[in-house]
């Protein structure tokens, strides 16, 4: 029998393919096209290791959430090249990957270990809980206050 978690559109989405940004003036462009997808409330923003949420955010809220996503990746993944936001669609995407800069690994598994998790995930269909290790209190936090109503 097959592990139900496996088998979910959500998970398959997950498993399915992605295309990486990978220089951060391309960053900008994918930002502004999942910008110019989100008029309607139909994204769920997921941070891997919280409880899933179970409705949508507002085209508002994922604004602001992409805005913040993108602050935090240019302050914190002092890189020349981004590399860690994937998309199943650069184009026209609906399922996005984002990797926390401080949980990388070793992506190619040549550590012998599985490959990182994404830190976030915002896509258009429902999530489901992906077990994680622990997430440090600071990311919980940042996270959170993202949702608080001024």
């Amino acid at each position: 029998m097959q592990n139900p978690s496996l088998t979910s559109l959500y998970m398959q989405a997950f498993y399915g393919s992605f295309t990486s940004v990978l220089r951060w003036e391309d960053l900008d462009d994918f930002w502004n096209k999942l910008k110019s997808v989100i008029q309607e409330d139909d994204w769920f923003a997921y941070h891997v290791g919280e409880v899933p949420p179970t409705t949508s955010v507002t085209a508002e809220q994922m604004q602001i959430i992409i805005d913040n996503l993108d602050t935090l990746l240019r302050k914190e993944h002092q890189e020349t090249y981004c590399g860690i936001v994937y998309a199943d669609d650069l184009q026209h995407p609906s399922y996005v990957k984002i990797y926390d800069p401080h949980h990388l690994g070793s992506s190619c598994g040549s550590s012998g270990g599985p490959p990182p998790l994404p830190g976030w995930i915002l896509s258009k269909i429902a999530p489901i809980d992906i077990t994680v290790p622990v997430i440090p209190q600071h990311r919980q936090r940042w996270w959170q206050n993202l949702f608080r109503k001024t």
